[in-house]
């Protein structure tokens, strides 16, 4: 059996979207207390995560409320880095995407502004029409190699969001995949149970399991 983490390691310098995680040493061993305690202060959507549906939608499922079986389970890591600009359609399709529930696009945001501690200018990101083609498949994650599944053109409208959690599905971001070949994976991703949140850092991994 082979693991792959495909979690982004979270620290102060991170590449993060907004204000970066703050750590705070409330005891120490070096300063004589008993034990060493840190206090982190974070957001839910800080490095790997999970978008729920409540992101973006009133009243619809929290992060904590996911169905664990979306979570947990065959996935495919499609091959999208010579995808430039938005992801589409017959992107997808040509990546073999169909049929599969579980789906990480690897694009070249892997090798690139993923590796970055500050967000990039531009990034490649999902167009709407294939945030519905996605639905209409019946996938139920979907997951990208950055900040944000949205196109960098998109980024006051956030048509992919509106699209894909308006109709349940459950965005994974920041999913590391530059050392993950294409391929077929069994996918654990779970994010931390914060009640009624919108979403939450995650960690995830794909296993590849022997014949």
């Amino acid at each position: 059996m082979e693991i792959f983490d495909i979690t982004l390691p979270i620290h102060p310098e991170m590449l993060h979207w907004g204000r970066k995680p703050e750590v705070e040493i409330v005891e120490s061993l070096a300063n004589g207390d008993a034990s060493n305690v840190t206090r982190w202060r974070l957001g839910a959507h800080t490095g790997t995560h999970v978008d729920a549906p409540a992101h973006f939608v009133d009243g619809a499922t929290p992060v904590d409320k996911l169905d664990l079986h979306s979570l947990v389970g065959p996935a495919i890591v499609a091959d999208l880095t010579a995808v430039t600009g938005d992801i589409t359609v017959d992107d997808l399709t040509a990546a073999g995407v169909a049929g599969h529930k579980r789906v990480l696009l690897k694009t070249s945001n892997s090798a690139g502004p993923l590796k970055e501690v500050d967000r990039a200018p531009s990034w490649v990101g999902l167009s709407p029409e294939a945030a519905q083609w996605l639905i209409a498949e019946g996938v139920e994650l979907i997951g990208i190699d950055y900040l944000t599944i949205e196109s960098h053109t998109r980024t006051e409208t956030w048509d992919a969001h509106h699209v894909l959690l308006g109709a349940g599905l459950i965005i994974l971001e920041n999913a590391d995949l530059d050392g993950v070949p294409p391929g077929f994976y069994e996918l654990v991703c779970l994010p931390a149970k914060l009640v009624d949140s919108d979403g939450s850092f995650a960690r995830a991994i794909l296993i590849k399991r022997d014949a």
